[in-house]
């Protein structure tokens, strides 16, 4: 499998932005789909996740509420919706895939992994 991650981009602080995750292969629907971010000099963690088969997103407390995950099978894509951003968005995405799991986490669990896209928000 093959992430293709895009959407990032500059944003000024309560503004939106959306990104997209665009998988290669026949078995898009047999993994959990999410993605992680990581600010310079800080750890990669969680921002968002939906199960395999579509149900059960979940986030962490630190998007709840701004951030909305979904998928779409039959365009092998997941999407992460981005309202109300903040500066301390601010990091790179790495949209992350999980064999057969309801969620993507953690880190060390992921099969595949996709580059980055930088998202950055002004105060």
């Amino acid at each position: 499998v093959q992430l293709q991650a895009s959407g990032g981009g500059l944003v000024q602080a309560g503004g939106s932005l959306r990104l997209s995750c665009a998988a290669s292969g026949r078995t898009f629907s047999s993994y959990a789909m999410g993605w992680f971010r990581q600010a310079p000099g800080k750890e990669r963690v969680f921002v968002a996740a939906v199960s395999w088969s579509g149900g059960s997103p979940h986030y962490a407390d630190s998007v709840k509420g701004r951030f909305t995950i979904s998928r779409d099978n039959a365009k092998n894509t997941v999407y992460l919706q981005m309202n109300s951003l903040k500066p301390e968005d601010t990091a790179v995405y790495y949209c992350a895939a999980r064999w057969r799991h309801i969620t993507i986490a953690p880190a060390d669990g992921v099969d595949y992994w996709g580059k980055g896209t930088q998202v950055t928000v002004s105060s």
